[in-house]
């Protein structure tokens, strides 16, 4: 999809399926452009398409979370457009319900995956069902 030129190992990256994978580099090497190209290839599989709300997408920050959400967004728009001239029907509907699809995607913060890992979960562990998160000054 991408114009971009990867290193060999953000290609591994993009490349590599059927495994969890944990990316781990420093600020301002790609790690979000290589992320969002990763998942535009899995939801774009022409032979094996996965739903952007079948994955998991976890980062650090709300804000790394939100970009990654918006640059997912413009791939999307982008093979969408690509898709419409080309006349592809099956790839249009699936493009298309990758932008619904893309609202209730989880797409977070670790805090907020294991926030809704506990309340989803409440019945199963011993915690306070009233419990809360800690305001800073608590903290």
């Amino acid at each position: 999809m991408s114009g971009t030129k990867w290193t060999k190992e953000q290609q591994e990256v993009i490349d590599s399926r059927d495994c969890n994978l944990l990316v781990a580099a420093a600020a301002g090497s790609g790690k979000t452009a290589v992320l969002v190209e990763r998942i535009i290839k899995i939801i774009t599989n022409e032979e094996n398409p996965v739903d952007i709300d079948k994955l998991l997408v976890v980062t650090f920050t709300s804000a790394a979370a939100a970009e990654m959400r918006e640059r997912i967004a413009d791939a999307v728009s982008k093979a969408l457009e690509e898709a419409t001239k080309l006349e592809k029907k099956d790839v249009i509907e699936h493009l298309q319900k990758q932008i619904l699809f893309l609202n209730k995607a989880n797409i977070t913060t670790i805090h907020s995956f294991c926030l809704d890992v506990i309340k989803n979960n409440i019945h199963l562990i011993t915690l306070d069902p009233n419990f809360r998160i800690g305001d800073t000054t608590e903290c």
